[in-house]
């Protein structure tokens, strides 16, 4: 059997990195991607999907150190239903309505955002840094065997 998913969208906030006790890294972001269309009536309708994403070893460190918010990426992987429903994690929110989180385990992450873009919000990454996108280029890909260090 075999499961893959890919993406492509926008971080939603920066990554979260953390290091487990063997020293190995595991770092969560946010992806939204959107889809456009027009109804029957000619109505113009957008729709936005959240996607959860962990990322583990180098890949990790490479995502933390060089995406911000709104940084855009091709994410491929596997998705990683709720264990006890073999479904999205539902729940309900604050005001009532129900809520899902879809979750990718990333086996690859590409950086689609050259280095002198900005997040779609038009705001300077949080972290900028000279050297946080030093030597990366738009479309770059970042897999555990492809990270030169």
């Amino acid at each position: 059997m075999y499961q893959k998913i890919a993406i492509i969208g926008n971080l939603g906030s920066d990554p979260e990195m953390r290091y487990f006790d063997d020293g190995n890294a595991m770092t969560n972001f946010s992806v939204a991607t959107s889809r456009k269309w027009r109804d029957g009536n000619g109505n113009e309708k957008e729709e936005t999907t959240w996607f959860r994403v962990t990322t583990n070893g180098k890949t990790a460190e490479a995502c933390n150190q060089f995406l911000t918010k709104g940084s855009k990426v091709f994410v491929e992987g596997r998705w990683k239903p709720d264990p006890n429903t073999g479904s999205p994690k539902i729940w309900s929110k604050q005001d009532g309505t129900s809520g899902a989180s879809f979750e990718i385990v990333a086996n690859e992450v590409k950086f689609l955002s050259g280095r002198n873009d900005t997040p779609a919000d038009g705001q300077t990454p949080a972290r900028s840094t000279n050297a946080q996108h030093a030597g990366t280029q738009p479309h770059q890909t970042v897999a555990e065997d492809d990270i030169p260090f």
